[in-house]
């Protein structure tokens, strides 16, 4: 699939469009109760956020950056948020080039450790993360004692 990856405001349409269709998925797979916790991230703490586009200009996969607090993991720790990949692009690539667009911001902003929080239902997104060089951590911050939270980090290289 051919992608182009864009930064845009959290308000963009777009993205809200995504991160929506993102919440019915968790809903559906793990009810509509409140299954996330913590802070939700806003246009306050993810100053960045990115889209990425399939060939015919269609977004199709979302992913930001929430940088930690230093009492939660560091000073030079991001937070990955609201990745999500619309299920026609899964597969495709779209979401890696995502990712790897993510990761690129991350090193210039002096981000050395990029973590994510992803669920114990959703073992599609496991699989990404760890193929993509994501290793397991303890959970951390607000994700401490949840029985739903599997957390992941990947050290970035220079």
């Amino acid at each position: 699939m051919d992608v182009t990856v864009e930064r845009v405001a959290w308000s963009h349409p777009d993205a809200e469009r995504l991160r929506a269709a993102q919440r019915r998925e968790l809903d559906a797979r793990y009810g509509s109760d409140d299954h996330e916790p913590g802070v939700i991230p806003s246009a306050d703490d993810v100053p960045v956020f990115l889209v990425a586009r399939d060939g015919g200009g269609h977004a199709v996969v979302c992913g930001g950056l929430r940088p930690l607090h230093p009492e939660v993991l560091g000073s030079d720790v991001a937070e990955i948020k609201r990745m999500y990949a619309a299920p026609s692009a899964r597969g495709t690539g779209a979401a890696v080039a995502l990712l790897r667009a993510l990761e690129t911001e991350a090193r210039q902003l002096g981000i050395r450790s990029l973590v994510l929080e992803t669920g114990t239902a959703q073992p599609d997104a496991v699989r990404f993360y760890q193929r993509e060089g994501y290793v397991p951590i303890p959970l951390f911050g607000h994700y401490v004692g949840s029985d739903l939270s599997l957390c992941f980090e990947k050290v970035l290289g220079a």
